[in-house]
């Protein structure tokens, strides 16, 4: 008998498929957790998963509220922006407005499959997505930041052509490199949960934000010092990177304490998240194409 006994325990299952049921649910909205190397999938029905579930209501409606506001503003404002760009013929602000606006649908995108991340199956394509959306949005940040380091003489479509080479370049890098993890060594990237046992993962994210800190840091230090002529003069371009700098340096931080094992770093990392994906196509917006579609002035590319 203790040996059957024993037979049973190690062939128990190697993790857990804990069944939840809200009593107050109706059988139809009912779901099943599965636990699996400390990442928690939902299985139930879809639409109870994808507002629920996962993350949560509120993380949920915050990122797809935000986003969705973005793109409607921006649609409501297209007929007017259209005109102004066709007169002004600015290379620069039709090439920044398209990104602008592919990259807004993708993360539009991204937010509303939150579900995805914690749907058994759908791991591949949640990765895919984070990759795509991810990418988008730092070569607008890379873009931009190698606009700011041509200063004043930064005009016309050479410079737009030596600013979008440089920042394809280093976003395609950095892609290739996260696929490399993800797709080769198997590292969830993209999967968020307070696992400090994925320290390659923690780790990867920490050189990520650590080398952005720097980059907004050395740009700071160059508005307080002699080379600041060689920046634009736009009060707004500082404010940005002051914004950028504060944000990549907390989730550089929260990065570091959860990859020790420290729970507020997780909720601390879940929110600079949160705010980067909700308000930084906004503040890209306001930083470097508001004061273009507003001003009478259709020639503003060369106050840039």
């Amino acid at each position: 008998m203790q040996s059957l006994n024993q037979t049973a325990t190690n062939s128990s299952p190697p993790f857990t498929l804990p069944f939840s049921q809200d009593p107050n649910l109706s059988s139809s909205s009912a779901s099943t957790t599965f636990n699996e190397g400390g990442v928690t999938s939902y299985v139930g029905p879809p639409m109870y998963n994808w507002l629920f579930e996962c993350h949560g209501v509120w993380h949920n409606v915050a990122l797809i509220s935000a986003s969705l506001a973005f793109l409607l503003y921006l649609g409501f404002q297209a007929k007017k922006s259209f005109a102004k760009l066709y007169h002004g013929r600015s290379y620069i602000m039709i090439s920044y407005y398209a990104c602008l606006w592919l990259v807004s649908l993708l993360n539009l995108a991204w937010c509303c499959f939150q579900a995805w991340e914690c749907t058994p199956g759908r791991e591949v394509a949640w990765n895919i997505l984070c990759l795509f959306t991810t990418s988008g949005m730092l070569f607008l940040e890379v873009s931009l930041v190698a606009f700011l380091f041509q200063g004043n003489h930064a005009s016309g479509l050479e410079a737009l052509t030596r600013t979008f080479i440089v920042s394809g370049l280093v976003v395609g890098l950095d892609t290739l490199l996260k696929a490399i993890y993800l797709f080769g060594f198997g590292v969830p990237l993209f999967v968020d949960n307070n696992d400090s046992q994925h320290r390659v993962k923690w780790g990867l994210w920490v050189i990520h934000r650590l080398v952005l800190t720097a980059v907004y840091g050395f740009i700071l230090f160059m508005y307080h010092s002699k080379w600041r002529e060689r920046l634009p003069a736009r009060p707004a371009f500082y404010k940005y990177t002051t914004i950028m700098c504060i944000l990549n340096a907390l989730a550089l931080f929260a990065c570091g304490l959860t990859g020790n094992g420290a729970n507020f770093g997780f909720w601390l990392y879940s929110a600079t998240i949160v705010c980067y994906h909700a308000f930084y196509l906004p503040l890209l917006y306001i930083t470097f194409l508001a004061d273009f579609f507003q001003e009478d002035d259709l020639h503003l590319e060369n106050v840039y």
